[in-house]
């Protein structure tokens, strides 16, 4: 038994075997005391902790109750924004408000530009002081005494390649529709873009000046697709616009604010500057040019920045008037001068110590995007076959699709079935769904979302097929929706099969046919480009169709059988169950392949 006095600390609920070992004493002991104070046990039996603190002060201790630990809160799957990132570690006293950055997006034609030009000329004290005069890709407007930063890159593609590279410079989205026109194909796109970031939204209705404008017909579509306006119950801001008459321009920058407010955009400007790279060009007789906009921190003339893969001084800097500047601070967009060559819109830059730090930065960054390259190019970020491993080792919290479906009446069940799997481990998130085949868009959600991209009956664009190869997206296609589903599910579970592809491996073209009674008929061919393989399968080509595709039967070289035949010699050919060659016909070689 313990000194007297010494203090335990018991759980709300123990058994009593495991009572008996936290103070060290036999089972039987605990049970006597329980006896004694009229309580019949058995070892297994479960004490709360006010029984168990009675046997532990009985026996000399002194009973303290264990609080469990309040279950951390699970991560939201994907990256918070990129703002609450830079400020996660810095000091709460030092924080101070900055002007929001916004991004205009929205349907073609239905008037994200004349909005912005609107906004633009909204700026009294802008227009007065000669207005913009040099485009930087970003621009201040002051209302009611108060900044906002636009970034002058309209469209959601812009948006989400940066985010793709790492950077969101954007903390809010004006979505654009017009209201004689409704929520079309890009406003679905735009309003999936906007959540897969989790940055707010604010609708603006534009072109209620037109006679067959009808706000509560596009309100409702809105609703429908998953954005429920303030008038609706949700908590999406919506304002009536004429850009084209400049109306309700200020209730719609006001709009902006008060969103703004709500998601408190902060940062410390009394530290090194870092950001992002908004645009970037040659300029023939000035060098590399960049516009960066500040995001945390104060920039100033002179200071030395690692961007990118690239480095420098700030040697020269201009506001969005191209008037000189001697600093930047937080939300403020300027173009530099001084780096040693032109970043990629979307690098994040960062203010060092000094020049040769940042030269050293840089170099590093090179040699590891070399190394990446040299070891097999850029890693797949999420396959469905590789998804139960990260799910175990906690890497991934939920499965971000984007579905493209040859119709809506596919679209429902799909994402319904789809909505219900998952479980505690991780959750499917449907960040987009429309009709249409797969295009760059998709994939470039994907890439920066780190989802799948999943087709039912459609077909890759050539564009979209080339970018997922080399970004490593991970593109599915199907034609049966309960396969579709089942996939999903069994990644989820760990089950999936590999998945293999047919890897193409040579062509051969037939001459000439020849009839052999213990083999049937033979094609005389010649190699044309790769292999014919004995263990391989094969097409036949008759110009666009493909009349019969299975296993070789023999491949003859001259009379001998051989494994393969190379590029540019004659081979015989024959197919299991196939014997209508004809002159012209190509045999088409190909093997099976495991995707990794």
């Amino acid at each position: 038994m313990g000194a007297n006095g010494k203090m335990v600390q018991v759980p709300s609920s123990l058994t009593v075997r495991e009572l008996a070992t936290l103070i060290s004493v036999s089972p039987i002991d605990v049970i006597k005391e329980l006896m004694n104070n009229g309580i019949m046990a058995n070892i297994n039996q479960v004490l709360d902790y006010d029984t168990a603190a009675i046997v532990v002060q009985e026996m000399g201790f002194e009973a303290q109750e264990l609080k469990p630990v309040e279950p951390e809160k699970a991560e939201e799957a994907g990256p918070a924004t990129l703002w609450q990132r830079l400020y996660a570690d810095e000091d709460a006293a030092k924080l101070r408000p900055r002007p929001p950055v916004v991004t205009v997006m929205g349907h073609v034609d239905h008037g994200k530009t004349s909005l912005l030009d609107a906004i633009r000329h909204s700026d009294v004290a802008g227009a007065e002081a000669g207005g913009i005069t040099q485009r930087i890709g970003a621009y201040q407007i002051v209302h009611n005494g108060r900044k906002i930063t636009f970034l002058d890159t309209p469209g959601h593609e812009a948006f989400t390649a940066m985010r793709a590279r790492g950077a969101q410079a954007t903390d809010l989205a004006v979505l654009v529709v017009a209201a004689d026109d409704g929520v079309m194909p890009q406003t679905l796109e735009a309003i999936a873009h906007a959540k897969a970031a989790r940055v707010p939204i604010v609708v603006a209705l534009n072109k209620i000046d037109k006679p067959d404008a009808n706000p509560e017909r596009v309100k409702k579509e809105l609703s429908d697709n998953g954005l429920v306006i303030d008038e609706y119950g949700g908590d999406v801001l919506c304002i009536l616009v004429s850009a084209k008459k400049k109306q309700n321009i200020d209730d719609l920058l006001e709009a902006i604010l008060l969103v703004a407010d709500s998601i408190e955009i902060k940062a410390n400007p009394d530290r090194p500057a870092v950001g992002t790279v908004i645009e970037s060009m040659m300029d023939k007789s000035r060098g590399p040019m960049a516009t960066l906009l500040v995001q945390n921190g104060t920039l100033r003339l002179g200071d030395p920045m690692v961007v990118g893969t690239s480095y420098g001084r700030v040697r020269a800097m201009f506001d969005e008037r191209g008037q000189p500047a001697q600093q930047a601070g937080p939300s403020i967009p300027v173009k530099v001068l001084g780096l040693a060559s032109v970043p990629t819109a979307g690098d994040m830059f960062q203010v060092v110590k000094n020049e040769k730090v940042a030269k050293t930065i840089a170099a590093e960054r090179i040699g590891a995007a070399h190394e990446a390259a040299s070891a097999g190019g850029p890693v797949r970020p999420l396959t469905l076959n590789d998804l139960y491993a990260q799910i175990q080792a906690g890497k991934v919290k939920e499965l971000a699709l984007i579905i493209k479906a040859d119709g809506q009446g596919s679209i429902e069940p799909i994402v319904n079935s789809l909505e219900k799997l998952g479980g505690e481990n991780v959750k499917v998130n449907i960040l987009h769904a429309s009709t249409g085949n797969i295009s760059e868009n998709d994939v470039m959600l994907a890439v920066a979302s780190h989802g799948i991209v999943i087709g039912f009956d459609v077909i890759v664009d050539p564009a979209a097929r080339k970018m997922a190869d080399a970004e490593g997206v991970d593109i599915r296609l199907y034609n049966i929706i309960y396969k579709l589903v089942e996939d999903v599910e069994k990644a989820l579970k760990g089950l999936l099969e590999p998945v293999y592809e047919d890897k193409v491996i040579g062509h051969a073209e037939v001459r000439q046919t020849f009839k052999i009674r213990s083999v049937g008929v033979i094609a005389g061919c010649i190699v044309r480009d790769g292999l014919a393989q004995r263990d391989a399968k094969a097409r036949v080509r008759r110009g666009e169709q493909v009349i019969f595709e299975g296993g070789l039967h023999s491949l003859k070289r001259f009379q001998e059988d051989v494994k393969e035949v190379k590029t540019g010699f004659d081979c015989g050919v024959a197919l299991e169950g196939f014997s209508d060659y004809k002159e012209g016909d190509t045999v088409e070689f190909y093997v099976k392949e495991r995707v990794s």
